[in-house]
């Protein structure tokens, strides 16, 4: 599970783009360079030859710090870390240190910041991305409640879409072509835009589609600390080992009196279900 590779994507505000890419450059011991695209970007390529960017992103609301307090700012103060590949165990310490140097220059988050987490699509198969659907489906209120998703974010974040899960599990697509048609069926848009409204939602596939080849979990707010963006992490990662490894899930929300009670009852499942497959392949 943690071999698994995976990207992030962390909005923040606080400083400026090219101070956050220099904080970057500087830690990661890399070249600073300006991409001079439409989202005015900053770039970091470090000695390994991987690139980490810092984008502008038109739902951040900017602010900076002015004598202790929060005030509006320019677009400048726009950043979105975007990451190259990484997996947990090469590269989570770097991550979290590099969070830690750009908090510690200034960068902050608000409610309008949100962190999304690439998971690697070449493992995936219609059987387990028909998982990921019905996973996310059934754990929909549970995973918005204890990941406590801003309601500035909702639009950006919506929950799984029912019809879409009831179609999914009434067909029972054999092709990810299929599964492609029934996610992108009712919208008129091309499958091509960038900015398709599917991918707006907890779950987004249209980067599976037609981006990257990865599926996408939007349901993160924004952080700065090291420690929660490492949980964020490995939940996600734990739910694509789920959905990869299950023969099949259940579209079905579960009767929850304790909600953090099943909640953590579902986390000790995922630790576990890892936990047995890392032992296996130990032997």
């Amino acid at each position: 599970m943690l071999s698994e590779k995976f990207g992030i994507e962390i909005e923040f505000t606080g400083i400026t783009r090219e101070k956050a890419a220099r904080v970057a450059a500087e830690f990661l011991q890399g070249n600073y360079s300006e991409g001079g695209t439409y989202y005015d970007t900053k770039k970091v390529k470090t000695p390994d030859g991987r690139v980490w960017k810092f984008m502008s992103d038109g739902s951040i609301h900017c602010q900076r710090k002015e004598g202790g307090r929060k005030v509006a700012a320019g677009r400048e103060y726009s950043v979105e870390l975007v990451s190259p590949i990484l997996t947990y165990q090469e590269d989570i310490e770097t991550l979290q240190e590099l969070v830690r140097k750009l908090r510690k220059a200034g960068a902050f988050t608000n409610t309008s910041c949100g962190i999304h987490i690439h998971l690697d699509g070449a493992k995936h198969t219609p059987r387990s991305i028909r998982n990921f659907v019905n996973i996310i489906a059934s754990k929909n209120d549970l995973f918005y409640k204890a990941l406590q998703i801003a309601p500035q974010r909702m639009n950006y974040c919506k929950r799984m879409d029912s019809i879409l899960v009831e179609k999914m599990n009434l067909r029972k697509p054999k092709t990810l072509r299929e599964i492609e048609d029934i996610w992108y069926e009712g919208y008129s848009e091309s499958r091509s835009t960038h900015y398709h409204n599917s991918r707006y939602h907890f779950l987004n596939l249209h980067s599976f589609f037609t981006g990257n080849h990865t599926v996408e979990l939007r349901g993160f707010n924004s952080e700065l600390h090291a420690g929660k963006i490492r949980s964020y992490i490995v939940l996600a990662l734990a739910i694509n080992h789920q959905a990869l490894t299950q023969k099949c899930a259940s579209s079905k929300k579960p009767q929850v009196e304790n909600e953090k009670f099943a909640m953590r009852t579902y986390l000790n499942l995922l630790v576990l279900s890892a936990t047995n497959l890392q032992t296996a392949e130990s032997i």
